[in-house]
Order: C-alpha cells, then sequence, then structure tokens
C-alpha cells in the first residue's frame, strides 16, 4: 500500500477497496447468522491473506471456524480457541485491533500456540450491539471477537482495512441479531419463514384454531344507562287540580304513616266553602217558615218537597267543597323516606290532578332500573343477571336478576326508544337511591363469532333490507 502524501497513512489500491464493497453488500444481503458467520472467516480472505480464522463470542463461544460448516463444541481445538478469545477479550482495554501471539496468552494457553495456529495473530473485538459499545468496557471486555493468524507480520494498512471491514460486517450482524420484545433474538426473514410443504397445513390449522375459537360459547352481554330506584314505592299525586302551598316535610326525610306532606293553597276554595253554606242555611230558613206557613195555609204544602230538594243541593254543595278542601292536605299514605325535589320549586307552582309531586320509599327496599335500547335488546328471560357498576363505587358492583323486562319501547327523555328494565337484587345494599352507574345485562349463550358480529350483521341486514 502508497502511503498517502498529506497524511502519510497508507492507502488501500482500489482493487481492495473493490472487494471491500462486495464484501458489504454481501454482508447487508445475508440471509442468517450463520451466513454472516461464514462470511466473516472464509470471505474476509479475499480482502487480507491469512491461513486460520475464527469468530467468538461471548455466550455462543465458538461461532465460525475457517474452512470448518459446522465447528464442534467438544473438539480440542475448539475449546482451546474459546479460552484463548476469552483471555485476549479480558485484556482488551477498547476495541481497537491489536497483533496477539503466543507471549500475549498466560503460559498454560501460550503453549499450545504452536501447535493450534500461525505465529502471528490478529484480535479484532467488537461489541454485540450499540449499548455494549460505551467508552468503556465493562470488567469481562468485549463481548465478541474475530481471530485471524498466519505466518507473516500484519501490516498497518492491512489492519485498517480489517478493522473498516468489520465495522461494516459488525452492522449487518446486529441488525440480524439484535434483542427483539421479551429478549428473544429476531430471527432473519428467511428462517421466519415455513418450509413450502409446511405452509398449507400452517394455514389450515390455523384456519381450524379460528373457527374453533369462533365457535366458543359466551354470554350475549350488553351494557346500558341502569341506576338504583325504590322497588315499591308510595307515588304521592296532586289530589286535584290547584296550587302547591306548603311543605312540612324536607326531602329524603323519615316520615310515619297519616303524616302531613304537604298543603295546596285552599283560599278559592274556603271561600266557595263559606258560600256555599251561606246558600244552605238561607235553603234551611226558607224551608222552615214554609212549613209553619203550610200548618195554616194549603198552598203552602206543595212547596215543601221544592224546597227540601233545594236544601239537599245546598248540603252536597258544602260536602263536596268540604271534602275538596280536607283532600288538599295530603299525608303519608305509608313510612318511608320522602323523595322529592327542592320545595322551593314546588311552592306556588299549579300541578294538574295526578301529576307526580313526590314519592315515599322504604330505604330498605331498593332494585335496579335499567333501560334497554331498542338496538342492543337481546333474548333475555325473567331471572337473567344483571350487574350494575355504579359510577359513585365502581369497584363494588351490585348483583340482581331481571323481575321484568316491558314489551313495548318507550320514548326517553334524549329522543330515543328504549325497554324497561326492573332487576330484584340478591343481597342488601348500603348504597342509597338515586346513585346512577352502568348496567351489564346477560343474556343466553351464544358463539363468539356471533357475539363479535351481532351488530355489524345487524346493521348490514338494515342497509340491504334482506
Amino acid at each position: 500500500m502508497n502511503p498517502d502524501p498529506s497524511t502519510g497513512e497508507p492507502v488501500p489500491p482500489p482493487q481492495t477497496l473493490a472487494t471491500l464493497l462486495q464484501l458489504a453488500r454481501q454482508a447487508r444481503h445475508a440471509a442468517s447468522p450463520e451466513e454472516l458467520g461464514f462470511l466473516a472467516v472464509n470471505d474476509t480472505h479475499a480482502l487480507v491473506p491469512y491461513r486460520q480464522a475464527a469468530l467468538w463470542s461471548s455466550d455462543g463461544k465458538i461461532l465460525s471456524l475457517s474452512g470448518v460448516v459446522q465447528p464442534e463444541a467438544n473438539a480440542p481445538y475448539v475449546q482451546w480457541l474459546d479460552a484463548v478469545c476469552r483471555a485476549l477479550a479480558r485484556q482488551a482495554s477498547d476495541l481497537q485491533a491489536q497483533a496477539v501471539g503466543a507471549e500475549s496468552l498466560p503460559p498454560d494457553l501460550a503453549q499450545d500456540w504452536n501447535e493450534w495456529l500461525p505465529a502471528h495473530g490478529l484480535w479484532l473485538p467488537f461489541a454485540r450491539s450499540r449499548g455494549d459499545a460505551g467508552p468503556a468496557l465493562s470488567a469481562a471486555g468485549p463481548t465478541c471477537g474475530l481471530l485471524l493468524a498466519r505466518e507473516t507480520p500484519w501490516l498497518p494498512g492491512e489492519v485498517t482495512v480489517l478493522a473498516e471491514w468489520l465495522d461494516l460486517w459488525r452492522h449487518a450482524w446486529c441488525a440480524m441479531t439484535r434483542r427483539g420484545p421479551w429478549f428473544w433474538p429476531r430471527a432473519s426473514a428467511r428462517s421466519r419463514q415455513p418450509a413450502p410443504g409446511r405452509r398449507a397445513a400452517t394455514r389450515l390449522a390455523a384456519g381450524l384454531g379460528l373457527a374453533a375459537v369462533l365457535c366458543f360459547p359466551v354470554r350475549l352481554t350488553v351494557l346500558v344507562p341502569g341506576e338504583l330506584v325504590p322497588a315499591h314505592p308510595a307515588v304521592i299525586r296532586a289530589p286535584q287540580d290547584g296550587v302547591v302551598g306548603s311543605f312540612f316535610v324536607k326531602p329524603n326525610a323519615m316520615v310515619t304513616p297519616g303524616q302531613a306532606l304537604f298543603d295546596l293553597d285552599g283560599t278559592a276554595l274556603t271561600s266557595r266553602l263559606e258560600v256555599a253554606r251561606q246558600a244552605l242555611a238561607s235553603a234551611e230558613a226558607e224551608f222552615r217558615q214554609s212549613a209553619q206557613l203550610a200548618v195554616s195555609d194549603g198552598k203552602y204544602k206543595g212547596q215543601l218537597a221544592l224546597l227540601t230538594g233545594k236544601v239537599e243541593e245546598r248540603r252536597a254543595d258544602v260536602d263536596y267543597l268540604q271534602g275538596q278542601l280536607e283532600r288538599s292536605h295530603v299525608v303519608a299514605p305509608q313510612g318511608g323516606m320522602v323523595l322529592f325535589d327542592d320545595p322551593s320549586e314546588w311552592v306556588g307552582k299549579p300541578v294538574a290532578t295526578g301529576e307526580r309531586i313526590m314519592r315515599v320509599a322504604v330505604p330498605h327496599e331498593v332494585e335496579i332500573e335499567a333501560w334497554l335500547p331498542v338496538g342492543d335488546a337481546i333474548p333475555m328471560d325473567n331471572g337473567a343477571a344483571v350487574t350494575l357498576y355504579l359510577n359513585a363505587s365502581p369497584l363494588a358492583p351490585v348483583a340482581a336478576q331481571i323481575r321484568y323486562l316491558s314489551h313495548d319501547a318507550l320514548q326517553r327523555p334524549d329522543g330515543n326508544y328504549a325497554y324497561r328494565v326492573r332487576a330484584t337484587l340478591l343481597e342488601a345494599t348500603s348504597h342509597r337511591i338515586g346513585l346512577k352507574g352502568t348496567a351489564k345485562l346477560t343474556g343466553d349463550r351464544a358463539a363468539l363469532g356471533y357475539w363479535i358480529l351481532r351488530k355489524p350483521l345487524a346493521a348490514v341486514r338494515q342497509w340491504i333490507g334482506h
């Protein structure tokens, strides 16, 4: 090699550079780590001549030997060569190439050098991955190395070319053997491909396995909004048209049977009742006067029947208004907790007959109410399992069984139609009435494939109309 006039370092001849490019191309297109190892210990000879070569790894020991297809791990030469490479790796302080010989080894290994290798060796250490090639090596030294040996000394230009070639080769080696997820070595593209004779069997086995998985029976389930509601509440409705006057209880208060709940404004009824009573008194006075005159004058006897009817009519008006006034005072039909909105929102509000104002519920009589959308309706019978996951306590689900599933879909406040579902709790719960969450309704068993494709199939059927 001729020296460069500007730097004084030897410049490799053009044929050497062409050989280096050709070897680099072969390394990039190698199909397996074994092919790369064979390339390193055999085809490197086209770049720089040598007699023997060995590729060593700290975990795989001797990976490749020149002139040998597969090294025998138990052969004395291979075992001695592994010990030599380990000793050279421990002595290396960096990843620089260095000339070695028998004098570079411990006495127990140096005595066999002339028996197995030529006099002049070249040790080319390298790291397995980028993480191993830091500024300072570990105490164990480099993790891999290439050992070349021949009878003549190594020239500086040859060492430079070999170091460059090994760096190119190491790049292909790291790309092929880098560790993937779960620390399994990455297989080459060729090793991942199955043999042509096994492709059909593999595809058939995969298809049968997929079919078996899709036929696996599972429970049909659907998630819908749900809440805890009173099981048997007493609904308190407006007894007549009127205006809410005053409340005698507060929301969530406990009441006893017969306790006053609220009053409707009775001002108008009181006035009408007073007028009716005055009319009744006038009718009774007129009847008494006619009865006295009828004793002496027969013409008044014919008016008694008419006046009697008038008195009964006025008395009926008084009784009706009296009853209406009494009904405007609403009491609790049973004991329990009073459930209604803020009283200030009700006072002064006009209500119609039958309009719901409040509920009286027993605190421990609770059940689940859920709304099943029409598009999510699945076959379910009474007694099917229901699980409510409350928003306030998602880690304490409430288990129940379906008690009632409406046949007709009802319109919800959001405009959608849904079926009302009522479910009885299997065990008593400490959660209060009114808590909302997500209810999981469990239906009949079906194949896993149907469970996955149920909604897409329904959408396709609606689209094609068959």
